[in-house]
């Protein structure tokens, strides 16, 4: 790929005068490296700031992030979504503890090997925190370099990733790596966007880019679509009981596995006759609207409902905390969140 040498060092000029001031920037570690890049996973960087600085006030090591109990950490991750991150980091932590005396390797062989870590992540690792010329490709990195070559391969393809962290990695034997690697995803998050109009005449990169010389920017990456999303149609309960909150466990598979929940069903079943055969006998029963929420593969379409009764004696397998423990303790997904406030905000009046 030409002209790589010397787009790495326009790109890490640009970057060194225009990178934003991150909290995982600050000091680089192989830890925070590792706790920023699992966060930044399906999740924008203005969210991931302020959870990372608690996050690592309250786990500033290997060591207490491999002890630290499920119910704390799920709480840490809260709102963040797709808990299964949160869960292999524990059992990572544990892996380093047990193997590696509680350090993280500075290899990406064995990085790879570790629960959680895949290329991407072992890429950002090693190149980030120890300075190893190894390539971390990103949808960033991927919508940068198709628009730089114009490339037209479907970026689905797995051949076309491996092409391009080739590439990369010849690059990084003769530059800084941490620093090329940051400033191209640096890029593609300021600069070269996905959606809406790329930022063009601020690009660094502009006299090599064969996709804005051709004005079909648009057009870069090619990407096969994704498959509809399943839908669900579900019924949310948000029920109360001498000032305290129904909650169920969800199985330990599937999606949100073993994480708390409102009580809920399908609704080909009735909110009464749910509600029959959970055993809640209810006082009154209002409505709370709809609303819908969006995981990867299945979308959920709700409706919920604001239940009183007077005893939660033989009411399923729920567990019943109030207002004050369910802030502290219980870790909820976001699915459940305008519910859970509209809920309170009933009860409260």
């Amino acid at each position: 790929m030409e002209n790589l040498y010397n787009i790495a060092k326009d790109l890490i000029t640009w970057y060194q005068k225009n990178a934003r001031i991150l909290p995982w920037r600050e000091n680089i570690s192989p830890y925070g490296v590792w706790i920023s890049e699992i966060m930044l996973q399906q999740t924008r960087v203005e969210a991931v700031k302020k959870y990372y600085i608690r996050f690592m006030e309250e786990l500033p090591t290997i060591k207490e992030l491999s002890e630290v109990s499920d119910e704390k950490l799920l709480k840490l991750w809260q709102g963040l979504g797709y808990y299964n991150r949160a869960k292999n980091l524990k059992k990572t932590a544990i892996e380093v503890m047990e193997q590696y005396q509680g350090v993280i390797p500075n290899s990406y062989e064995k990085l790879l090997q570790l629960k959680g870590i895949g290329e991407y992540t072992a890429g950002a690792i090693c190149s980030i925190a120890f300075g190893l010329p190894e390539s971390a490709v990103d949808g960033n990195v991927l919508r940068v370099m198709t628009r730089l070559y114009a490339y037209e391969k479907d970026i689905m393809d797995k051949q076309v990733k491996k092409e391009f962290s080739i590439a990369i990695k010849e690059v990084l034997k003769h530059t800084n790596p941490s620093l090329f690697n940051q400033s191209i995803m640096e890029l593609g998050a300021m600069v070269c966007l996905p959606n809406g109009t790329p930022k063009c005449n601020e690009c660094p990169l502009q006299k090599y880019c064969k996709a804005y010389h051709q004005n079909r920017v648009m057009e870069f990456p090619h990407k096969s679509p994704k498959k509809q999303r399943r839908i669900e149609y579900r019924t949310m309960f948000f029920i109360m009981c001498q000032n305290k909150l129904a909650l169920h466990k969800r199985p330990e598979t599937g999606l949100l596995s073993n994480l708390w929940e409102l009580p809920n069903g399908l609704k080909e079943i009735s909110p009464f006759e749910q509600l029959l055969q959970w055993g809640v006998r209810y006082a009154t029963i209002d409505e709370m609207g709809k609303t819908k929420h969006i995981f990867t593969h299945i979308q959920w379409n709700m409706e919920g409902y604001y239940i009183q009764t007077d005893s939660f004696e033989n009411c399923a397998d729920f567990v019943w905390v109030t207002q004050c423990e369910l802030q502290q303790k219980y870790a909820l997904p976001s699915a459940f969140s305008v519910y859970v406030k509209k809920g309170f905000e009933m009860f409260n009046k």
